[in-house]
């Protein structure tokens, strides 16, 4: 087998392609041949050395895969083998041969691509528990998302559109125009404009229901004032301390101090009639039926044709280096993944 590790902290020339043996898969455990794997924004943030719940380096990450079963472990149906599938990992994703656990382990419906297939569980989970489970967006709401041309933020104008919700949206003026085209009713440049400035415009001053901000430090401020009555603030990132290519502490240490620094007062809470909560769905390994009951939900809907997961690049295993940069200077217009080819 093939792994992608990052082997110390620095800039994505440091992750390194290696052989080992293939595993085998243990009791419970499926294993996976296999031919797309996520790239997150998660992996950028460990390669920098600012993501904590990284494995002690050096280590493989990666979150998400699609493939075909090769082999079950003990307790584990020999029906699984041969199926197409998507899987969850607990990190070790990049990577051509990986075991998951059955529970995070689903099949792929009927047409659709191991490459679709891995585009779809991180992002897809992040906007559903965004939007749905914490965010209670109705019809009708209005919603600021941030990145708006990244995998989360395209997951999340699909699923907001199909909810009857007007949709804001952050990104450079390359991206509005497709953007536009997938339902965005509003396109902020946040490169040159203030985006809580637009939003006050766009809203004749009410602001919005529901904002989706993965960028930390000022940006989680600014979002909470862009918020109307009864609005909600939902927090799933911090990529504003990714200021460079290699780790540079003190850089980072302005977006990570400033969102330390942030406090929401109960008493200020129920006066403005505001809420704030937090996403991470790597932090809910543990809970497999929930989660699998939201995956099962979301591949009904592609199935229905209601979401459409985007690949924006696929790159080839020695090219890790090159996905990691197109991530993490915004290039992308959709999802990043690896192939093993």
């Amino acid at each position: 087998m093939r792994q992608i590790w990052i082997p110390k902290t620095g800039p994505p020339k440091v992750l390194e392609l290696r052989e080992a043996r293939d595993p085998l898969p243990a009791a419970g455990e499926i294993r996976i041949r296999v031919e797309a794997a996520g790239v997150n924004f998660a992996d950028v943030m460990g390669r920098l050395g600012l993501y904590p719940d990284l494995p002690k380096l050096p280590c493989v990450p990666g979150y998400e895969v699609a493939g075909r079963v090769d082999a079950v472990g003990n307790g584990v149906g020999s029906d699984w083998v041969g199926r197409d599938v998507l899987a969850l990992t607990r990190f070790g994703g990049y990577a051509d041969v990986v075991c998951a656990p059955e529970a995070r382990t689903f099949a792929r419906p009927e047409g659709m691509s191991a490459k679709v297939g891995a585009a779809l569980p991180v992002n897809y989970l992040t906007a559903w528990q965004l939007l749905h489970v914490m965010g209670s967006l109705h019809g009708g709401e209005t919603v600021l998302v941030h990145s708006a041309g990244g995998g989360v933020g395209i997951a999340a104008i699909q699923l907001a559109k199909r909810s009857g919700a007007r949709v804001f949206g952050t990104a450079s003026a390359g991206k509005h125009e497709r953007l536009k085209a997938l339902g965005c009713d509003a396109c902020i440049d946040y490169t040159r404009d203030d985006f809580e400035k637009a939003v006050r415009e766009l809203t004749h001053g009410r602001g919005v229901e529901l904002v989706l901000d993965a960028v930390g430090g000022r940006s989680f401020q600014k979002s909470y004032r862009s918020l109307a009555p009864t609005g909600r603030l939902g927090m799933f990132g911090l990529s504003a301390a990714a200021t460079g290519k290699r780790r540079n502490l003190l850089r980072s240490l302005g977006p990570a101090l400033r969102t330390l620094r942030m406090r929401f007062a109960a008493s200020a809470l129920i006066d403005q009639n505001k809420g704030v909560f937090g996403v991470n769905v790597g932090h809910l390994w543990d809970e497999g039926d929930r989660v699998g009951g939201w995956m099962e939900r979301l591949l009904a809907l592609y199935t229905e044709g209601a979401i459409r997961p985007m690949v924006d690049a696929s790159v080839p295993f020695a090219s890790a280096a090159d996905a990691h940069h197109r991530l993490q200077d915004r290039q992308n217009f959709g999802k990043v993944l690896l192939v093993p080819a």
